[in-house]
């Protein structure tokens, strides 16, 4: 891992410029959609066509991802006829990056020209509703590291992405939303599709019980490690964005009870809906396409 002020490196305007210079030059691609796979969700660029895929390792000021089922890889590509840049792993700040290193890729895809985002993630369920293998489109999320300061938008800010106070009531794309609602009964999605409130920790420890049951009384359903920040920076950018949560476990709400939370089984949920979160999602870029043409988004 990098030292932590080479790891803050890659996050100001001009080396976010040099980045998505560098991979304009080497692909033809001109995305307008941006994907963010969550853990075990990767397979969502593999529907990508003519992909072309780049190594996180090979790409200037990229940070590097660490995390098991999360491949390390951009991958661009058309999907539906529309053209798409897709991260297949994303970035934390458990893995020790500072959070404008975690959120940077999203300001290097708002200057390649990308207008909407579509993000995923793996979570625990915190309302009680919620069965393992369902999927949560989220409405709005609560901001915990923001409580304390942690906030991709703090320092000085840059007026070339955005404006120095970014109104958040709006985050979630309330048309994209409805269209996600649509999307998922036309395709008889409707049993396990949820919408709520997303917590974000900055793990990587899971949640005690104690914490659990307060997330939930503050009016969390889900609760998980990333998104959020990403939201940060591409609503300040002026971005579109759309979140979907898996709810890969109950969150643990009693001290009488054995489970207990694990990585595998939140790989394993994603691979058991892969193909109907990518079915949701490549129907939705597909009318996204239709609907741009008409000005309806």
């Amino acid at each position: 891992m990098s030292s932590g002020s080479e790891c803050a490196s890659g996050a100001n305007y001009e080396e976010c410029r040099t980045t998505a210079d560098w991979l304009l030059s080497v692909t033809p691609v001109r995305p307008t959609v941006g994907i963010v796979c969550g853990s075990g969700l990767g397979g969502l660029a593999e529907m990508l066509k003519d992909p072309q895929v780049f190594n996180y390792s090979d790409i200037p000021n990229f940070p590097r991802s660490t995390v098991h089922g999360h491949a390390g890889q951009l991958v661009f590509g058309t999907l539906k006829g529309k053209p798409c840049v897709c991260m297949q792993g994303r970035f934390h700040l458990y893995e020790g990056y500072p959070v404008q290193k975690v959120t940077m890729p999203v300001r290097v895809f708002k200057l390649m020209g990308v207008e909407t985002i579509i993000l995923t993630n793996a979570a625990g369920g915190l309302n009680q509703d919620y069965k393992v293998g369902d999927v949560m489109i989220l409405k709005d999320h609560i901001n915990m590291p923001g409580f304390a300061g942690t906030n991709p938008l703090s320092g000085p800010n840059d007026d070339r992405f955005g404006v120095r106070f970014t109104c958040m009531s709006d985050a979630y794309d309330r048309a994209l939303r409805q269209l996600a609602r649509d999307v998922a009964s036309e395709l008889g999605y409707g049993d396990f599709l949820q919408e709520g409130v997303y917590c974000v920790l900055g793990g990587p420890s899971f949640e005690t019980i104690a914490e659990c049951r307060m997330l939930h009384q503050l009016g969390a359903d889900a609760v998980g490690m990333s998104t959020v920040h990403e939201v940060l920076v591409a609503r300040h950018a002026g971005m579109r964005c759309f979140a979907l949560s898996l709810i890969t476990n109950r969150s643990v709400m009693d001290y009488d009870s054995q489970e207990k939370a694990n990585h595998e089984e939140v790989l394993e949920t994603g691979r058991l809906r892969a193909e109907q979160l990518q079915k949701l999602v490549s129907t939705m870029v597909a009318r996204l396409e239709h609907n741009n043409n008409n000005n309806s988004f």
